[in-house]
């Protein structure tokens, strides 16, 4: 997967729009099941894309170093045999002082090239290095979208279950209704209020026999008095 790649998917998983997708669902729970899957999944590549682009980085900049050590070391190099081509000119060893002076275009020859070399570098590796740093801004935001996700996901499968024991316990006052005439809890008042309409009957009943038979008792006792009175007037 080349940087371009990574950087445009990275940058498009990003900026996804969770409210825009949850609102196109049909069942939102089962499509942020499917997006944490599948934005783990692209975590673990663009991870391991980064991951490679930033050892190309490294490796860039550990070429950069040696060349520039490179091109100071020739320089160092020249500079002495340019130096020991003087001393032996100076000694009239022209000879040799012309074998060293070749020395030390050989070791500028090489300065120059290690020196493009790290001139032709530093480009890729500042633009190099810019694309790591969007790469790696892009895993943080596509990170905090994850954990996003996840607590919507969370908050949904909360407020799914909180609605499912409402509905029940909702089902259940129903079905418990005291003021419901077709409940059975109804249907047994109606009963026990039949049976306390009996048991008065029974008793106003019992009630009037008891009286009637106190004032039959009430009327004997008075035909008796009225008898004996009747008896003393004869006296």
């Amino acid at each position: 997967m080349s940087k371009q790649t990574v950087l445009g998917r990275v940058t498009q998983l990003a900026k996804a729009n969770i409210h825009a997708l949850l609102d196109q669902a049909e069942d939102p729970q089962k499509m942020l099941d499917q997006l944490i899957r599948e934005y783990a999944d692209n975590i673990g590549e663009a991870e391991e894309a980064v991951a490679s682009t930033i050892g190309n980085l490294r490796l860039m900049e550990q070429d950069h170093q040696e060349d520039v050590a490179a091109a100071k070391e020739w320089g160092g190099k020249a500079l002495a045999a340019s130096r020991k081509a003087d001393a032996l000119r100076g000694a009239g060893r022209t000879a040799e002082a012309d074998r060293f002076d070749g020395l030390a275009k050989v070791a500028l020859g090489r300065q120059l090239q290690s020196e493009k070399e790290a001139r032709t570098a530093e480009p890729v590796i500042a633009a190099q290095t810019e694309v790591v740093a969007k790469l790696r801004t892009g895993l943080d935001q596509m990170r905090a979208k994850l954990g996003e996700l996840t607590a919507k996901r969370d908050e949904l499968v909360a407020r799914a279950r909180s609605a499912r024991a409402r509905n029940t316990m909702t089902d259940a006052v129903r079905n418990i209704d005291v003021l419901d005439p077709t409940s059975e809890l109804s249907r047994f008042e109606d009963k026990v209020r039949r049976e306390e309409a009996r048991a008065l009957g029974k008793e106003e009943l019992a009630a009037s026999s008891l009286d009637a038979q106190f004032e039959e008792l009430d009327a004997l006792g008075d035909s008796a008095e009225i008898e004996a009175r009747l008896a003393a007037l004869k006296e």
